[in-house]
């Protein structure tokens, strides 16, 4: 290599640009990513800016899948984009723009062009200068916590910490407070709300935080009213809602939420005819699996109403079966609707089929960003034992692993009921039965009963003395309790 292309190659690699920023989703579908970009550039979906942004990342994509021939024009309409949204104020919105072209111009051979756009941004950099190398701009900040965030989900903590300092720059902009709110709702711990925690949780006061800068947005009023709604606050929940209908009323990702909304407001038929709305205009994973759980809803509610309408209930149930499907080949990292979909085909009693399906869980378990689905998936596998395999010692095996995770989860509720369902039944029919104490040992240490639990381990000792599991589960328990 030459020394000229040894400089360029130096400077280009000094840039902030996607070609720099180390991209390597381990839960990434390129196809699938170049899709929903796609879809929001047709359906003009976010500001200007945000489009513009859409337009870059959608040209790195094109990249990765190898074609950058289609990247290229797409970078000079983001480029164009930003001038008209920013006017005499864009030059600092270009800079990962032009870091983008100029990786694009070298690697299509054009050096030449190359170092003019590094030179391009080494001139706004002198003018515009943070006053030391190690801070960047916050539209610098904002761009690459935009893109992490979009990218996979494995880097959702850094998205929030790249807004997080874009927000320390430049606390009163729109779009690095919607994506904070966003980014913090989308890695929130799924634990019960109630009124006195929902208003104090940093997501509840973020959201409120960028709807005062922009009332308008109808995904974070959509947000806002399932956060009212989880924790009782039906009124403010309804307002929000009706408001976001109003203000975007076609917007696919606003009625994907509401349909959410309806859907756990016990509205089914509202939900479900939303959500196919949304679908025609945006075909998404998340349509479809919130379309899944919208029929597993009316399939339950036919169930308890109506059970001997069998007929209608394995409708409603294979129509769930066919959204999560439907779901899963769209995106086939989709963990939720994996889980989901095993347990309905569980309740349809194609076991086989299921136990393949969680198989296929438990080997992405480890490659887990959101450590929350872990829980979930147990859960789940621990429901399909419970009710349909009646496999009791399965059943225990994942339910142990739901209550040792996240405490106060709708999950964790469930394995807790139920390994305390086991236990019951099982002390009825015999008092002696040392393994349903120590199952109601491990539930009371969950539940932060720790007296409780070394009770029920000494009762568990006494029907089994030589038990060397539940000696030392008391010996540890009896450690914490000094």
């Amino acid at each position: 290599m030459s020394d000229g292309s040894n400089d360029l190659l130096s400077r280009l690699q000094q840039l902030q640009s996607r070609f720099t920023w180390d991209l390597q989703g381990k839960d990434l579908d390129l196809e699938n990513l170049s899709t929903r970009l796609q879809e929001h550039i047709d359906l003009q979906l976010g500001s200007s800016s945000a489009l513009a942004r859409t337009f870059s990342f959608l040209a790195y994509v094109r990249y990765l899948q190898g074609q950058p021939e289609m990247g290229l024009p797409l970078l000079s309409q983001a480029e164009q984009k930003i001038r008209e949204c920013h006017g005499g104020e864009s030059e600092r919105r270009l800079i990962v723009a032009y870091g983008d072209l100029a990786w694009f111009k070298y690697h299509t051979g054009d050096q030449t062009e190359a170092h003019a756009y590094c030179q391009k941004v080494q001139d706004i950099l002198s003018k515009h200068p943070t006053g030391s190398p190690a801070v960047l701009h916050p539209e610098v900040y904002g761009e690459k916590a935009w893109t992490y965030f979009k990218f996979s989900r494995s880097y959702y903590p850094e998205a929030i910490d790249l807004f997080l300092k874009a927000l320390e720059l430049q606390p009163d902009d729109s779009e690095w407070n919607a994506g904070y709110a966003i980014a913090l709702y989308r890695t929130e711990e799924r634990v019960t709300e109630t009124p006195e925690n929902v208003e104090d949780s940093p997501v509840v006061r973020q959201l409120r935080r960028a709807l005062e800068i922009n009332p308008d947005d109808g995904v974070l009023l959509t947000i806002l009213a399932l956060k009212q709604k989880a924790c009782g606050n039906h009124q403010e929940a309804e307002g929000l809602v009706e408001r976001a209908l109003k203000i975007a009323p076609d917007n696919p990702h606003v009625m994907r939420y509401i349909g959410k909304y309806l859907r756990i407001q016990g509205e089914n038929d509202r939900s479900i005819d939303l959500l196919k709305r949304a679908l025609k205009k945006s075909p998404s994973a998340f349509i479809h699996h919130q379309l899944g759980m919208s029929y597993k809803k009316m399939k339950i509610s036919e169930q308890m109403c109506r059970p001997s309408n069998r007929q209608k209930v394995q409708e409603w149930r294979r129509q769930s079966i066919h959204h999560l499907e439907e779901a899963l080949k769209m995106k086939p990292l989709f963990f939720l609707a994996l889980a989901d979909l095993a347990l309905m085909v569980g309740e349809e009693r194609d076991f086989s089929r299921a136990e393949e399906l969680f198989k296929h869980g438990l080997e992405m378990l480890p490659k887990l960003s959101e450590k929350s689905l872990c829980q979930v998936f147990y859960q789940r596998y621990g429901d399909f034992h419970f009710y349909h395999t009646i496999s009791e010692a399965h059943a225990i095996t994942n339910y142990i692993q739901v209550v040792q995770m996240t405490p106060n989860t709708w999950e964790w509720k469930q394995g807790a009921k139920n390994l305390k369902k086991i236990a019951e039944r099982r002390l009825k029919e015999d008092e002696d039965d040392g393994q349903a104490y120590a199952l109601l040992a491990q539930v009371a240490k969950a539940e932060g009963h720790k007296k409780k639990a070394e009770d029920l381990y000494e009762k568990a000792l006494d029907c089994d003395k030589n038990n060397t599991e539940y000696l030392s589960a008391l010996c540890e328990l009896r450690l914490e309790l000094q």
